[in-house]
């Protein structure tokens, strides 16, 4: 047998694939650990998709439809207030695939990308496979998990340093990075002539005063923001994976090709279920909005009664809960929450060595089992003490 590839050993072994595997094996479990929304997806789309089944058996240009491009394009402008055209996007199989398309068309070997840490735990891994390395940027709980533009100029220092990865709302500490840090993050990307890949799978989700501000949006931005969205967490459509990505045309040109070598297209029934979604008006969303922050209330109240230390997340569905009066070890307090409480938590670890003493919590979970799922931590906290 042949060797398996250094690259690959690079790349973390993940706890929370494993997690989902036990839950899913296990109906006794609560698990408190879903990235995805427990939503069911507009009926519409249901519906019109099984009417295209018939007719969508052939392939699309790697970019995509370009009738979707164009209905992207109206989303971006009317949503997000990015003036786009349908030639500066291209539609991937799920956001990731735009990371990792993103990642090769602008990095060689031994170039750094910036990114968060904590932060979503499928950067780091697509930043290995692309044999460039990252430069974190700590994010601490002291800072509510903003993003310190001055730890970014720092890390920028270094000449080979290419892009950064910005995620808002973020992915697993729920901030929504205001207008002024963006704008801060804007300059120093201008001033070193970075790429900023701005991953908003969360932009709708967003609670209180906090707004969603997209990067792409502000003045001088056209050149140096790539913007990657999703339909997985806006209407429901994790396993349709369809993604896209809006930038310079020479950079979406770049992408498109190197997502012919990938998947060469997004799956076409996928599309046009999309198409169909960004037909919709998005006050749909309003009502799931208000039940997800009904959630957002009540764990945010219970997790701090039970010593969990939380800063108020602003935006997308989790927690990022300090269990310091507990264990020094994120990976101990999961093995007991899920052999004790029967409660499945992800670890901090899995976002990064600064995630340590950290779980991260999800309500993207029926509020009576979280309520349950918190009754019986609870109940194991208070003999662990």
């Amino acid at each position: 047998m042949g060797h398996i590839s250094e690259r690959e050993s690079q790349l973390p072994e993940l706890y929370i694939g494993k997690l989902l595997e036990i839950a899913a094996e296990h109906p006794e479990i609560i698990s408190l650990g879903p990235g995805e929304p427990d939503f069911q997806p507009p009926k519409q789309i249901l519906d019109y998709t099984k009417t295209i089944l018939n007719k969508s058996s052939k392939y699309s240009s790697p970019a995509g439809m370009t009738v979707l491009r164009e209905a992207i394009a109206r989303k971006l402008k009317k949503q997000n207030k990015i003036s786009a055209s349908p030639d500066e996007i291209v539609v991937t199989s799920g956001s990731q695939e735009a990371i990792f398309a993103a990642l090769i068309s602008v990095t060689d070997p031994g170039e750094q990308i910036i990114v968060s840490n904590p932060g979503y735990l499928g950067y780091m891994p697509a930043i290995y496979l692309v044999s460039a390395t990252p430069s974190y940027v700590r994010l601490t709980e002291e800072d509510n998990w903003e993003l310190n533009p001055d730890r970014i100029a720092e890390a920028a220092k270094n000449g080979k340093t290419t892009g950064m990865i910005i995620n808002t709302p973020s992915n697993p500490t729920g901030t929504v990075l205001k207008k002024k840090v963006l704008e801060e993050i804007a300059d120093i990307a201008i001033d070193k002539n970075l790429f900023i890949f701005s991953d908003e799978a969360y932009e709708w989700y967003t609670y209180d005063d906090a707004k969603h501000v997209s990067m792409g949006s502000l003045n001088g931005m056209s050149n140096y923001v790539v913007t990657l969205q999703t339909l997985s967490k806006s209407f429901g459509l994790m396993g349709f994976r369809l993604g896209y990505a809006h930038g310079p045309k020479k950079l979406i040109d770049a992408m498109a090709k190197v997502h012919h070598y990938t998947t060469l297209c997004a799956p076409v029934h996928s599309q046009y279920a999309a198409l169909k979604a960004l037909s919709l008006n998005p006050s749909f969303f309003n009502k799931i909005r208000k039940d997800y922050d009904k959630r957002r209330r009540f764990m945010l109240k219970r997790v701090n009664e039970l010593g969990l230390t939380t800063m108020e997340p602003k935006g997308a569905f989790y927690m990022f809960s300090n269990i310091s009066e507990y264990s020094k070890s994120s990976r101990k307090f999961m093995d007991v929450m899920l052999k004790k409480a029967k409660v499945a938590v992800v670890p901090g670890t899995e976002f990064g060595k600064y995630g340590e003493c950290y779980v991260r919590l999800s309500y993207a979970t029926e509020f009576n089992k979280i309520k349950a799922a918190l009754d019986r931590m609870e109940k194991v906290l208070k003999k662990w003490k």
